[in-house]
């Protein structure tokens, strides 16, 4: 068994999750912004549309592209964050590729289209589950941006694109508003959420925050489609070994944390 840490401290039951909070449309300039709380860990995340696919990508490409970058600003943490001037380290890599991947796990690119979206995760204060807040919050703002491009008719079904064999006769089409929901169903079928879950004592402890995970023998993040499927598992025993048996209870526990995000996400996009 663990030795019991003296400095760990919690006001919140196990498997209790911080409160979230969401603001829409925090700035002004983006296709979609939030500033997403949870606890007191704060990210801003911003959508923006490139103006064409990446480089690589095959000319007249029918799918599309999501990429995502993070950051940790400087005064984020309780002593100063650098600049990554230099481009983004190990760390940082890591968590842009994470943020990245789960978020085209959860958007059909070839219903998206040949389009270009950017999502840039800035976190403004950091208490823990950076990595899975931002996806949690990445969501909520992809989702917003594909909602508003079908509505402008720059997302469009594949059979009402512009293309070269219509390109003369094309005009765009004005989807009515059960084409709307339908398409934007089509190119992100779930939702997607992240939760940390961790191990200290034998005990299980939901959301992760600083104190938590600082202690924690076990820390885990779980990524997870509203489906039920399951995007990806980070899972590291930091200072002990676990079981399968624990495996599959901290599991339970971050698929409870989950679908209250799930709920809130929810509730923030209905009302968007």
């Amino acid at each position: 068994m663990a030795k019991f840490k003296e400095n760990f401290e919690t006001n919140r039951e196990p498997h209790q999750i911080r409160p979230i909070e969401v603001v829409l449309d925090f700035t002004p300039n983006a296709l979609a912004s939030i500033l997403y709380k949870q606890g007191e860990t704060v990210v801003l995340c911003c959508v923006t549309k490139q103006d064409s696919l990446p480089r690589w990508f095959p000319r007249n490409a029918s799918k599309g592209w999501v990429h995502a970058e993070y950051s940790l600003l400087p005064a984020s943490t309780d002593s100063r964050f650098r600049r990554e001037r230099n481009g983004a380290k190990g760390r940082t890599q890591e968590i842009e590729r994470l943020i990245a991947r789960s978020l085209r796990a959860a958007v059909n690119l070839e219903a998206l289209g040949p389009i270009a979206l950017d999502v840039d995760c800035d976190i403004l204060n950091a208490d823990g589950g950076t990595r899975c807040a931002s996806i949690s919050a990445a969501n909520i703002a992809l989702r917003l941006a594909v909602r508003r491009l079908i509505r402008n008719g720059i997302c469009l079904p594949a059979h009402q694109r512009q293309s070269d064999e219509n390109k003369d006769s094309w005009t765009r089409p004005n989807l009515s508003e059960d084409e709307v929901k339908a398409h934007e169903m089509e190119v992100m079928p779930f939702d997607l959420a992240a939760v940390s879950v961790g191990l200290m004592n034998d005990q299980i402890f939901l959301d992760l925050d600083y104190i938590l995970d600082s202690n924690a023998d076990v820390d885990m993040n779980v990524i997870q489609l509203s489906n039920g499927s399951l995007v990806e598992i980070q899972g590291t025993g930091e200072e002990s070994t676990f079981s399968r048996d624990q495996l599959n209870q901290l599991l339970d526990v971050a698929a409870h944390g989950l679908e209250e995000i799930f709920k809130v996400q929810n509730q923030v996009l209905h009302s968007a």
